[in-house]
């Protein structure tokens, strides 16, 4: 029966529902609608006191009323009332006068009166006395009506809107967290998650703890408090939980960190006692906090009066409520964080967040699989394949492959296509790497050159270094604020990299200004971007992955490093300054010996970018031959060139600030 009853409302969401604001506003409109019939019905006409002698003189009074002293109401004769026109019947059950003149001084009413009465006229008036009460409620009720309404309203704005937790002042500490469950279960499944398959089985596991917890009990294990995901944005953390809430048959509380932080004091923490508490109601279920570095984060760092303590009571609170629960009662905690190394390290150990799950950027087969799921919503040409796609796309996200997806859709339908064909991905990769296309930007034909001559030095240095990524597609075409050109690279998947191998990496970022060098015997700001990624390289080989026998096997990465609190002497800071500077010397002395070997394929590749702007592989094998080094590649990247230009979202030549891992990420 109630799930009928809950039907019945779901059908009517527009039935309006009875409450005691009906009968206030009822018993208002009542005596509003009085006040108005009498003013519209009111058939008494105002006279002189001259005109009021005339009609009594003539014996025509029947009765004479004065009101508190000031106001006269006479009725006439019913044989007299023929000849006044105004005077009609009363529409009301109470007798109106039918004539009233004001006076100002009762003494000179009382003389008029006496002249008037004689043999024939005998007028003998009533004296009363009448308050009025509409006028003086309404004088009160109004004001007072107001004053309420306003603090209600000001009351509702300032505790976060009408209704439910947070509706009322008092209940302020209640916990903002979405609740799903039967009646509002989330769309999205585990088939909705690609490219992370190893997430979604430890997940899947999770789920399993809550359907069937004798399976694992009956052996003696004990169901984990705590998951926590951890990646870099865009990965699909947030969308992982989702369908944990789809595929869990319990109920499932959703709230962002931030929902603890509150500008009052003991906010945060009652608000986590009361998820805790709705949680503990409903067991079985999962609990999930995103961005759960907003109240996890370190104490006793940075501390600021205030704020901060309000933020260490509310971590407290979580800390002590996750211990404070049995394995036993079916509430699991699960939370995401992109920076795990802000955590405090109490949140973070056994019995908490008994795992943690990475969730790290997809590879090619994960690319791939996202793709598909993608691809499902889009009607794309015959001659788009999701493997195709994935090996356009190295380093990219699950959120950055959906962009590209949508923005390829909405560039076909702007010009007009049926379907979305691999030009459309073509141009939105371009947006996503270099930018938005400009046309309407003017460059010079001098700075066109420079600009051609740069890229071809990337273009050549990439092609006949042996470590160095190749080029695969090059393009002057400026994009984006500030980008005048882009190359996009051929690396290997690769997870350490040698001394050799990031050199040749810094040769080739090298090659554009060398080849400015060599061409114009000038150099211009167009190298800006390479100088930037050159120079971290460099600091990176010698002062953290130990790459420099002068420097030796020790690495100051994560270590305090302002000018007040080195980790080292004035003495290394002094070596590693030159060390740094001599390194990228040598590179660079070395880029310009390879273009002035190969000049001639430098010289061709300028001029063909002069004349078509963008060049692919393809015309790079023509132009310039078939490369030495040249290897099945799967993946591609992209760096732009300019001279304030924006670093594109993922460089071939970028190396990772990891402290406890040589692996060199190729993003």
């Amino acid at each position: 029966m109630a799930d009928k009853k809950n039907d019945n409302k779901k059908d009517n969401p527009n039935k309006l529902n009875f409450n005691s604001y009906w009968i206030y506003g009822l018993i208002i409109f009542m005596i509003l609608s009085i006040n108005f019939f009498n003013i519209v019905n009111n058939k008494t006409e105002v006279i002189s006191p001259v005109k009021f002698e005339q009609i009594a003189k003539k014996g025509e009074v029947e009765k004479l009323e004065v009101i508190n002293k000031s106001v006269v109401n006479l009725w006439i004769n019913k044989s007299d009332q023929s000849k006044h026109k105004h005077i009609a019947e009363n529409t009301f059950a109470f007798e109106q006068p039918h004539y009233s003149f004001e006076i100002g001084d009762i003494g000179s009413f009382d003389e008029l009166v006496n002249d008037i009465n004689s043999d024939k006229v005998v007028i003998d008036p009533v004296y009363k006395t009448r308050t009025n009460w509409t006028g003086t409620i309404f004088g009160w009720l109004i004001p007072l009506l107001l004053l309420v309404g306003l603090w209600v309203f000001f009351m509702r704005r300032m505790t976060g809107g009408q209704g439910g937790p947070g509706g009322q002042i008092f209940s302020i500490g209640k916990s903002k967290a979405t609740l799903f469950d039967k009646d509002s279960k989330v769309n999205v499944t585990f088939k909705d998650v690609a490219g992370l398959e190893e997430a979604k089985e430890e997940v899947m596991e999770v789920v399993d703890f809550l359907k069937n917890p004798k399976k694992y009990t009956a052996l003696g294990g004990k169901i984990p408090k705590g998951v926590l995901l951890v990646g870099p944005p865009g990965t699909g953390k947030t969308l992982l939980a989702k369908a944990v809430a789809g595929e869990a048959d319990v109920p499932f509380f959703s709230m962002s960190g931030s929902d603890f932080v509150e500008m009052f004091v003991g906010v945060g923490a009652s608000r986590v006692r009361d998820v805790f508490k709705q949680a503990r109601e409903k067991a079985p279920c999962i609990v999930f906090i995103d961005e759960i570095d907003a109240i996890g984060r370190a104490r006793g760092k940075g501390a600021v009066q205030g704020g901060n303590d309000e933020r260490e009571n509310t971590l407290n609170q979580l800390l002590v409520e996750m211990d404070g629960f049995a394995t036993d009662k079916g509430v699991i905690i699960m939370a995401a964080t992109n920076r795990p190394d802000v955590l405090d390290n109490a949140l973070l150990r056994p019995g908490r967040f008994d795992r943690q799950i990475g969730i790290d950027r997809p590879d090619l087969k994960g690319r791939r699989e996202i793709f598909d799921v993608h691809l499902r919503s889009i009607k794309v040409a015959p001659g788009v394949h999701a493997d195709t796609l994935a090996e356009m796309t190295p380093g990219f996200a699950g959120a950055d492959i959906a962009n590209i997806c949508n923005e390829a859709a909405l560039v076909a339908a702007r010009n007009d296509k049926k379907a979305v064909d691999l030009d459309d991905f073509n141009y939105a990769l371009d947006r996503v790497i270099g930018g938005l296309e400009k046309k309407n930007k003017i460059i010079s034909p001098a700075e066109k050159e420079i600009i051609a001559y740069h890229e071809a030095g990337h273009a050549v240095c990439g092609w006949f270094l042996e470590h160095a990524s190749p080029l695969v597609k090059v393009t002057i075409v400026p994009r984006g604020v500030g980008t005048l050109g882009y190359a996009q690279y051929l690396p290997k998947e690769e997870y350490i990299t040698r001394t050799e191998a990031l050199k040749d990496r810094m040769c080739m970022t090298l090659g554009g200004r060398a080849a400015e060098k060599i061409v114009f015997d000038k150099i211009s700001t167009g190298a800006q971007s390479d100088l930037d990624q050159v120079t971290k390289m460099a600091y990176s080989m010698i002062a953290i992955y130990g790459m420099n026998e002068k420097v030796g096997n020790v690495s100051f990465h994560g270590m305090s490093q302002d000018q007040f609190n080195k980790p080292y002497s004035d003495d290394t800071a002094k070596l590693i300054d030159e060390e740094v500077r001599n390194l990228i010397q040598e590179q660079y002395l070395r880029s310009q010996e390879l273009l002035k070997k190969y000049r001639n394929e430098l010289n061709t590749l300028a001029k063909t970018l002069l004349d078509k702007e963008v060049i692919l592989k393809s015309d790079l094998e023509i132009l310039i031959g078939k490369r030495p080094w040249d290897n099945e590649e799967e993946v591609i990247e992209a760096e732009p060139a300019s001279d304030t230009a924006i670093p594109a979202p993922r460089e071939d030549t970028a190396i990772p600030d990891q402290a406890d891992s040589a692996a060199l990420d190729e993003e």
